[in-house]
């Protein structure tokens, strides 16, 4: 008979290779104003100033893992070397309680998805924690020989490196592990905060990682994501199984405030709203963001079949009236203190059916909206027993689910195509629909075997496999492959948004909702009729969400839910009075008084910077901007008849065309034709408005104009204009 491994097992088979002792010193005004280093290779850690030049032109979050990442590779370096770095940052606000949404961290690295720099956000309570132990952010170097654990005392001023051979990888047993294993007793657990990736995140280019808070009420350790760009895999190339912070004590002036009672006005206003108008206008409290499930159907954008089509007649099975019911209500539901929107949603007690833990009954974080409509729609699925079997183990196993849904959603279409068939695929039936194939698929992921490694090479990896090995069309398998960059795009369809199909098409790290969400605005609302109305959305709308990278901010409480009158305002979709919300909680943390232009001076320093450092990668030019054509118009004969009257309409009123002239497949070409050539004009015009060249480089001029023209950075954007 073999005995379960106990917790004191676990931890009696840790070796110490390493500990270090530091300085406990107090956070001010929002920053701990060191950053932590740590090289795997040797063990060796050690601390680095942050200067004030170093705020001044990165903030902080993003901005601080994008500047530390830069210093620490070349442009030779690849995902997997030992010298790129896996990057963790909080931000200066991060950690307030008195804001909701005020609990992120960003992670930047190399990504073996997008082969590019990356950066990915998550919840949960490590941020804070990671500042309030006194660093602004750690950067994980080289690799190490065996599975280690990282801890971060912050309670007692001592970092350890631990081998750590016994416990589970998958990440809702060893969050749970790794936080009862630190805190001192029951109640410490609380103040434990875990970083992991699962079995998955060793086999797959579109890995995870998982932050981990302690909910008091429902006494589970759960589970937020740094979803995008493979940041996973790099954490276990490195061979890290966990990193855990410990901080015990943590109060409303953790943060070291400039000023609590601003932040407090801010707060105030704020909760005011979220109490009288959430449950009216998007219900956060009770569905989160799985709510606009049938608001994408209902305006034909819900991502269904590899985002052939827009909306599905069984969507009513995976909308938000499901999400309701199954979700535990009436208990608090934040992802960091003092975060009254309150929309991390869970469906306790869950049964699953499948894979190494069938029979047991887990805690599903989820489904958001993401997850609803990618492990639902887009890959045909309108099960939700099957969607939240797919949600726990994308999370526990380590997996992106809006790559996973987009790469499962690109293989079925193969698969119906005749590209590939069950003998490449190892005998499972890829139809759409086939919600059991995609979870067995999700299970060999874990594995580490079958045609699901494939799939978890992720898009732009499978039309080259596809193409080369399966005889597949190059051209056809890139009009329907749903990535950008190397990066799947986020579950929303954007065929009659050009504006959205920009916002994706233009992302830096890839097509990520976070950074420019306009697809209401432009095709719903009709904010945006001219190419000058969208480069400027193009311009605002990204450079103020990466503001929220910068601080350690969730985006939701920007406008998720809104001021009673703010449909009255100038610029509703602003949302303006909570922008001086954020100027006076970054006043109240930093003691800097700011306008609202200042905040969108920080991000665009950033952001241009980032930029240049895709460019120092090989990201060159204007060729990477584009999004496939399925983004745009109708890649197949089905997709054109789906919408036959919307697009014969089009070729009457906008080209003058006569449809009955012309077979579908010359409807087809001249549509794809005039839609291609507006995309062209609307890069155009961003540039233009970005002050970029029109190969998509910032210009020496604009650099100057925001006090990035470092000397390297100047060099990068030189070289890459001379090629």
């Amino acid at each position: 008979m073999v005995l379960p491994l106990t917790l004191e097992k676990m931890k009696e088979a840790h070796t110490l290779l390493t500990e270090y002792f530091y300085e406990l010193r107090p956070v001010v005004h929002g920053y701990a104003n060191r950053t932590l280093h740590i090289n795997l290779d040797n063990n060796e850690i050690s601390e680095k100033p942050v200067t004030m030049e170093m705020k001044k032109l990165f903030t902080g979050g993003r901005g601080f893992g994008l500047k530390l990442l830069w210093d620490a590779v070349t442009p030779e370096t690849k995902w997997d070397d030992p010298e790129n770095e896996l990057i963790i940052a909080n931000g200066p606000i991060c950690g307030t309680t008195g804001y909701a949404g005020s609990g992120k961290a960003t992670v930047v690295t190399l990504s073996p998805l997008t082969l590019n720099v990356v950066d990915s956000n998550v919840g949960g309570y490590f941020a804070p924690f990671l500042k309030f132990s006194g660093f602004d952010a750690v950067e994980i170097q080289g690799k190490a020989v065996e599975d280690v654990v990282i801890f971060i005392d912050g309670d007692t001023g001592k970092i350890t490196i631990e081998t750590a051979p016994l416990e589970s990888v998958d990440s809702h047993l060893l969050g749970k592990h790794l936080t009862r294993m630190y805190a001192d007793d029951e109640k410490g657990q609380r103040g434990v905060s875990v970083m992991s990736a699962g079995d998955a995140a060793e086999h797959i280019r579109f890995a995870i990682i998982n932050a981990t808070w302690y909910d008091v009420r429902r006494k589970e350790v759960r589970l937020k994501q740094a979803g995008r760009g493979g940041t996973g895999r790099v954490f276990r190339d490195k061979k890290i199984k966990g990193i855990v912070v410990r901080y015990s004590k943590t109060g409303g002036d953790s943060n070291g405030p400039f000023d609590i009672d601003l932040i407090r006005k801010a707060g105030v206003r704020f909760n005011r709203e979220m109490s009288e108008l959430d449950d009216k206008q998007n219900q956060m409290k009770k569905v989160g963001t799985a709510n606009i499930v049938e608001i994408m159907d209902h305006f034909d954008l819900l991502p269904t079949h590899n985002f052939r089509y827009g909306n599905h007649r069984d969507t009513h099975k995976i909308d938000s009236s499901v999400w309701k019911e199954k979700f535990t209500q009436g208990m608090p539901d934040g992802c960091w203190l003092g975060c009254t929107m309150s929309c991390t949603h869970g469906v306790d007690d869950f049964p699953l059916k499948t894979g190494p833990y069938a029979n047991d009954k887990v805690l599903v974080d989820g489904p958001e909206y993401e997850n609803a409509a990618g492990l639902g729609a887009n890959i045909g699925n309108f099960d939700p027993q099957k969607v939240l079997e797919l949600n726990f183990y994308c999370d526990t196993y380590g997996v992106d689910s809006i790559s996973f849904a987009n790469a499962v959603a690109f293989a079925m279409e193969a698969y119906e195509e005749g590209i590939i068939t069950k003998e490449d695929t190892g005998g499972l039936e890829l139809n759409f629909g086939n919600g059991a194939a995609a979870i067995e698929l999700l299970h060999q992921m874990g594995r580490g075997e079958g045609f699901g490694v494939v799939v978890g090479q992720g898009v732009m990896h499978m039309k080259k496999i596809f193409a080369e090995e399966y005889g597949g069309d190059p051209a056809f398998l890139h009009d329907i492959g749903m990535e950008i960059k190397g990066m799947e795009i986020s579950e929303y369809g954007t065929k009659e948004s050009l504006a959205q199909q920009g916002g994706f098409g233009l992302a830096t790290k890839g097509p990520q909702h976070d950074e420019a969400w306009l697809i209401f605005m432009d095709q719903v609302q009709n904010l945006l009729p001219s190419f000058e109305d969208k480069a400027e959305a193009l311009h605002y709308f990204p450079m103020w969400r990466t503001w929220f990278s910068l601080h350690g901010l969730c985006k939701l409480p920007w406008n998720d839910v809104t001021p009673e009158d703010n449909g009255d305002t100038t610029e509703p979709a602003k949302v303006e009075e909570h922008v001086e919300n954020y100027t006076w909680v970054h006043e109240g943390v930093t003691g800097i008084r700011v306008s609202a232009n200042d905040l969108l001076l920080q991000s665009e320093r950033v952001y241009n910077f980032q930029k240049v450092f895709s460019i120092r990668m090989g990201r060159v030019g204007r060729r990477h901007d584009y999004p496939p054509y399925r983004a745009m118009g109708p890649v197949t004969v089905v997709e054109y008849e789906s919408r036959a009257e919307l697009y014969d309409s089009q070729l009457v009123d906008i080209l003058g065309l006569k449809p009955e002239n012309l077979s579908i497949e010359e409807k087809m070409a001249k549509l794809r034709e005039y839609r291609e050539s507006q995309y062209e004009l609307l890069l155009d015009a961003v540039y233009k408005r970005r002050g970029w060249d029109m190969n998509s480089i910032p210009t020496v001029a604009k650099l100057k104009e925001l006090g990035m023209d470092l000397p390297e950075v100047v060099e990068v954007v030189e070289e890459a204009r001379k090629a």
